[in-house]
């Protein structure tokens, strides 16, 4: 396996940690699941801190909403297989950002 391969799987392993650790971190606090509905609000100021954890948290979201219509609803196999794509873009790049943001500061070499 290339560095550059290992360096992007452990981005997307990250991205999903977060996500998930966010997402089960305002369950436990707000005795209620994070959505997308978030946004719907208002313009508050709760809603525009919902905007950077929402960004973190939305792999696990969507992951957790697709699974959860496959197996209510019945979706088709091609939408579940484009939203896992989605998911999984969306956490490599949110772990490679949280990487970066971690080599800036100095926590990683």
């Amino acid at each position: 396996m290339s560095p550059e391969a290992l360096n992007s799987f452990f981005a997307l392993s990250i991205g999903f940690a977060l996500a998930g650790a966010l997402t089960s971190g305002y369950q436990a606090m707000a005795q209620r699941p994070a959505g997308f509905g978030l946004l719907q609000e208002g313009a508050v100021p709760t809603t525009f801190a919902a905007v950077p954890f929402l960004v973190f948290a939305a792999p696990f979201i969507i992951m957790r909403n697709t699974l959860r219509g496959a197996k209510i609803e019945r979706r088709r196999f091609e939408f579940v297989m484009m939203a896992t794509i989605i998911a999984g873009f969306w956490s490599l790049m949110s772990g490679t950002f949280f990487l970066m943001t971690l080599r800036a500061a100095g926590v990683l070499v």
